[in-house]
């Protein structure tokens, strides 16, 4: 009782960069202390440990996101559990235990203790229904950018894949750009869409652009200023590599993404004609129709600064659709017409451009739902139609 703990965010002008640092102040106030300044990676969840010496936490980190223990007298980081292909969603400490939510490649989140190191089942909520599924195996994956700088993902591979066969690749973009793709099965938001395409035997490549978290701070702010640049390079360098590898079919290519996956798809096929189909959901390609439309006015202002007095770099960032004659890519648009986080208007907005070049576009607009749809009904709608737009120009 004698503590406040809570996250704090980097400086405004790298708001969009979310790189949470784990403060304590007392509660009858005094100056607030960093407990994870060298840690150079975000904090996902936190608790103050039964003795209150130290706090239990999630650190997101490459992939993954593992517990440790952060000593209050010393500022000590300790990883609580090895290394591993598992994702910490949550945690709590109370009576001198300490509990979190688990998920890993092939199992939906469940409750274990974290116990002398090691960590202990304690609920299996998820085992019956998993137990009918045949899920793709899923596998790291490390390429060289354009520009030599290392980049990380994840490869989904069909149940049944056989090695030495070329597949149709869907590169399916995680949102943010903060965030990543993750050693985690989920089921629910737009996390479901990389197994359900692996079932329809695609291969799904997960990138992990810069921009996005995981890597540390300056990987996440490599993209400062600078959108649809160094992402993009990310993104098509590993599909060159999938192709080098002889597992990407570069025929029968597809890309998409929700969020700043439906922006990066903008981005992409407004520089390169090589994929076959796209789904942009929740995207926009005019950056300028944003500013004030939506809830981004702080990155805005602190990272472009005003349209009026930067016309230059707002115009180079909204260059989807200022050059939407480069595009040549059947591309769906979707999303919900209460969204106020990356409004409906930008989906409009390039599907009209689309559609008055000739390129062959579709723009599917669900009614009362926001940025992650919640409507059971909506949702599998927008499964049904994303599978029908791929096979449309997917021959598989």
């Amino acid at each position: 009782g004698t503590l406040i703990a809570y996250l704090q965010g980097l400086e405004p002008k790298f708001n969009a960069y979310i790189q949470d640092r784990l403060f304590v102040v007392p509660a009858a106030g005094d100056v607030p202390r960093s407990l994870t300044d060298k840690l150079d990676r975000a904090v996902m969840s936190y608790a103050f440990t039964g003795d209150a010496a130290a706090m239990a936490i999630a650190v997101e980190d490459d992939g993954t996101i593992y517990p440790a223990r952060v000593d209050l007298a010393s500022g000590a980081i300790t990883r609580q559990v090895p290394a591993g292909r598992f994702v910490v969603s949550a945690l709590t400490s109370g009576g001198g235990h300490t509990s979190l939510l688990q998920s890993s490649d092939n199992a939906l989140a469940e409750v274990y203790a974290l116990e002398g190191g090691q960590l202990r089942k304690l609920t299996a909520h998820n085992d019956a229904f998993l137990s009918e599924l045949i899920l793709g195996a899923v596998e790291d994956i490390r390429f060289k950018s354009k520009d030599g700088t290392e980049i990380h993902g994840l490869i989904v591979k069909p149940p049944f894949f056989v090695p030495g066969r070329k597949y149709p690749t869907v590169l399916w973009i995680h949102g943010g750009p903060n965030g990543q793709d993750e050693h985690s099965l989920a089921l629910d938001g737009y996390q479901f869409e990389p197994q359900m395409f692996a079932a329809k035997g695609f291969v799904v490549l997960r990138v992990n652009y810069r921009g996005g978290s995981g890597r540390g701070g300056a990987f996440a702010r490599a993209i400062f200023a600078d959108w649809g640049h160094k992402e993009v390079e990310d993104l098509l360098a590993g599909v060159d590599r999938l192709v080098a590898l002889g597992i990407a079919d570069k025929e029968r290519l597809v890309i998409g993404g929700w969020s700043y996956g439906g922006i990066l798809t903008d981005y992409t096929i407004a520089t390169d004609r090589r994929f076959k189909v796209a789904i942009s959901g929740a995207g926009s390609g005019n950056q300028l129709s944003t500013y004030g439309s939506d809830e981004y006015i702080l990155q805005y202002n602190n990272e472009l600064g005003t349209p009026w007095s930067n016309t230059a770099l707002w115009l180079k960032v909204s260059y989807p659709f200022f050059h939407a004659d480069r595009i040549h890519t059947p591309t769906l648009f979707m999303g919900g017409d209460k969204d106020f986080n990356v409004p409906i208007t930008g989906g409009e907005q390039m599907y009209q451009a689309l559609r008055t070049l000739g390129v062959p576009t579709q723009l599917v607009v669900y009614p009362g739902q926001h940025h992650v749809f919640t409507r059971p009904s909506f949702v599998k709608d927008l499964a049904e139609r994303m599978s029908a737009w791929i096979d449309r120009y997917i021959p598989h």
